[in-house]
């Protein structure tokens, strides 16, 4: 069976109100993600609030594509999520604050609709589709708070 959640977390040393500002900014999301290559808020998107729309460009070496996602929590210093496709997969960074810094978790879930939407949108593929996902967030969530924790201390 496909695990279908996953988080990591790693120590930065800026404090978390900080470090929020930063993440919270989608548009800054293609720096250090290895596969969304460039975020955007859609028109009227008004930024890291509850309710704001972004689009997303995705690039892995078989295909490029574009997901819609919503903010769902918007909290400065403690919480930024969204969930992608009208709720398939939720995404979240949270941040605790640890001495000086934040400890920064980033978590990713599967949700029950998504793995739905897989099944009508790939038939017999679905699960090797969502396994493909999987392993894409096992990997990508290290690698992308490795290169915030890059981005925030050089």
């Amino acid at each position: 069976m496909t695990e279908l959640t996953f988080s990591d977390s790693i120590s930065v040393s800026v404090p978390p109100d900080e470090l929020y500002a930063l993440v919270s900014d989608v548009t800054r999301t293609g720096e250090w993600s290895p596969i969304c290559k460039a975020c955007w808020w859609d028109e009227g998107g008004g930024g890291p609030q509850v309710g704001a729309w972004f689009t997303g460009r995705n690039e892995t070496p078989e295909r490029t594509w574009e997901t819609r996602s919503q903010v769902v929590a918007a909290e400065p210093g403690r919480k930024f999520a969204w969930q992608v496709n009208n709720g398939w997969v939720h995404w979240e960074y949270a941040f605790e604050p640890e001495g000086d810094g934040t400890r920064l978790t980033e978590s990713w879930e599967f949700l029950p609709a998504g793995i739905a939407g897989f099944h009508d949108r790939y038939g017999a593929e679905a699960d090797a589709q969502i396994e493909q996902r999987s392993e894409a967030a096992r990997s990508g969530i290290p690698a992308t708070l490795a290169a915030i924790k890059k981005a925030v201390e050089s």
